[in-house]
């Protein structure tokens, strides 16, 4: 399939290489060119967002948030550009309310959309084992499978934002969860516990998790480079927290979580951070009284 993906960043550039070793014709494009010129070797490098879809099949979003998404597959003509049933999928973290508006424009200019947010991290994105959360028709899913099946596990979770939903469903369990290991860890410390040997004596029992094994063992190595950065998983969980304020719905652990990442982010400096940094809030806080 020719492939145009916009957006190379921490999970563009390796999705790229996985899309390309599995045959397909790739074309990209970012907003500082640098980082789409280090793909050179597998792909071919664009100017334009405009320029890279024009001849695509498949054009595949990676963007950083909503407003970002909008701009360029709307504002700056890439959707209207892209040939006569291209399929759209945006796989970027948005507002399902984002790719709601998107797809009803696609469909306007004889298009076909999909959104489909990913789970997995810069690791996954590099090893082709992304957990794939798609939202749109069946058919679609299906014309667009040689491509996601190149990335990962695409699951059709049901019409169109449900991608989305399902992402952000997934991010407050990350979000929690990093919280839970960050403080369960802070607890064992204090109390003289080595934790490389907890972190390895928690897997398999009732606590693991693939976040005690991946980010747990961040935390241990004092490792906060970014496979999945806080500025994200904060973005994330403030849609998640719009989407249950629609339904009125009170979630506290997700508001506490929100609460230790808005400091993270903000007083802390800790944006470009992992997530699983978190646990470097906790003893910046500790430390601070």
């Amino acid at each position: 399939m020719i492939i145009a993906l916009l957006g190379t960043g921490l999970m563009g550039a390796p999705m790229t290489r996985c899309l390309q070793a599995a045959g397909h014709d790739m074309h990209v494009w970012n907003r500082s060119i640098e980082k789409a010129e280090a793909l050179a070797d597998v792909a071919t490098v664009h100017v334009t967002a405009e320029d890279a879809v024009k001849h695509a099949e498949v054009v595949i979003s990676m963007l950083a948030d909503g407003e970002i998404t909008r701009l360029v597959l709307d504002k700056n003509n890439v959707i209207n550009a892209a040939p006569d049933s291209a399929i759209i999928i945006n796989m970027g973290s948005v507002e399902p309310a984002c790719d709601i508006e998107l797809a009803s424009l696609a469909a306007s200019l004889n298009k076909r959309y999909l959104d489909a947010p990913v789970s997995g991290g810069v690791k996954g994105a590099a090893d082709a084992t992304l957990t794939i959360f798609v939202g749109g028709e069946a058919e679609v899913m299906e014309a667009a499978r040689p491509a996601l099946e190149a990335m990962g596990r695409p699951n059709l979770i049901g019409p169109t934002g449900s991608g989305q939903t399902a992402k952000l469903a997934n991010q407050l369990i990350v979000a929690i969860t990093i919280g839970a290991v960050s403080e369960a860890f802070k607890l064992a410390e204090g109390a003289g516990c080595d934790l490389a040997v907890l972190q390895q004596a928690l897997q398999g029992g009732f606590a693991d998790s693939t976040i005690l094994k991946q980010h747990g063992l961040r935390m241990v190595n004092r490792d906060f480079e970014p496979g999945g950065r806080s500025q994200s998983q904060l973005k994330d969980i403030r849609n998640a927290m719009d989407l249950a304020e629609q339904s009125q719905l009170d979630l506290p652990l997700s508001q506490t979580v929100e609460a230790g990442f808005k400091s993270l982010v903000d007083d802390y400096d800790g944006a470009e951070l992992d997530h699983s940094a978190y646990y470097l809030w906790l003893e910046k806080q500790a430390s601070a009284k």
